[in-house]
């Protein structure tokens, strides 16, 4: 395994992550899970992602529990909050109220006396900003928080987040988390550059594009056991299970085969080819699954395989 700073922090972060959406504590058993996390750990990953949305905090406690096993200083473990998590008024959002609450919440099911990072889980359009980031910096120091960062928020939110912080000199936030892949590359034009220019990194998810980059649906086919067969998820894939996606998957794997790798490590090495990019997150349900994904750690893409697969993307 590699690790890379997070941004311009002093945290040393796993090139590959192990994330918690659609899988634990949903459809994956607890046994296997375990098995899948202790796995990821032994192969080199410190980096665990959570959220109390997933799955009303189910996600949370069976990968603390996991990770109860180990010296609690060689993990990093995150959660987030936003998302609806009942049905009042103020039980979602990036209020005081709610961000105070929900990581209290979150400690309590993960039995931990702090997460790693915070993130806010989208931008909130009802809440200023400056509430938001008074909300953490007290909780970075009371110690529950140590870093703070965003997930899927644009360049401009970003660069609000960071003139507020500085304004008022509270804590900055280092990390954001959006969808980067092959077929997603929103990120590159405006996200990645303001977040380069004020040190804050990206810890990636959906690198695998929910497993279309896998190859497991070449020719259309939808295995029963894939997401993309499970009615409550498959609109995230959807989408991409087009012809023409389909095309330049299969065109993708042969360059992954004309180099000796799989298609899944050369879709993961392609994200880490970005500097800003501090590690790609995976989702996995299987141990097996995590082996081959680690795989993509400390590998380099020539210039000549880069330009090959920007000509199938494009």
């Amino acid at each position: 395994m590699q690790y890379r700073r997070l941004g311009k922090t002093g945290l040393k972060v796993s090139e590959i992550s192990l994330g918690s959406w659609l899988t634990y504590g949903k459809s994956v058993e607890d046994n296997i899970a375990e098995k899948t996390i202790h796995k990821a750990y032994e192969l080199g990953i410190n980096f665990f992602d959570s959220a109390n949305v997933y799955e009303r905090g189910e996600g949370e406690r069976v990968m603390a529990q996991a990770l109860k096993a180990y010296d609690r200083t060689s993990y990093i473990i995150t959660t987030k909050a936003f998302w609806p998590m009942g049905e009042g008024p103020n039980d979602r959002g990036l209020s005081r109220k709610h961000v105070i609450e929900q990581v209290n919440n979150s400690l309590k099911r993960m039995n931990l006396d702090y997460v790693d990072i915070f993130y806010c889980h989208r931008y909130d359009p009802e809440t200023p900003v400056e509430e938001t980031l008074r909300a953490i910096d007290d909780l970075v120091s009371q110690g529950k928080i140590l870093y703070a960062g965003v997930s899927e928020w644009s360049a401009a939110q970003i660069e609000e987040a960071v003139g507020v912080a500085d304004k008022y000199l509270l804590d900055r936030i280092v990390v954001n988390q959006p969808q980067y892949n092959m077929f997603q590359r929103y990120i590159e034009n405006e996200v990645i550059p303001v977040s380069e220019k004020y040190g804050i990194g990206q810890v990636v998810f959906s690198p695998l594009a929910q497993g279309v980059l896998t190859g497991k649906y070449s020719g259309g086919k939808v295995p029963s056991n894939s997401r993309a067969a499970n009615n409550s998820i498959n609109t995230f894939i959807s989408g991409m299970l087009n012809e023409d996606v389909l095309k330049k998957v299969d065109q993708l794997e042969g360059v992954a085969k004309e180099i000796g790798i799989s298609l899944p490590e050369l879709a993961l090495a392609w994200v880490l080819r970005q500097p800003n990019v501090a590690s790609a997150l995976i989702g996995a349900s299987k141990p097996e699954q995590v082996e081959m994904n680690v795989k993509a750690a400390g590998i380099t893409l020539s210039s000549d395989v880069q330009e090959k697969i920007e000509a199938i993307l494009s």
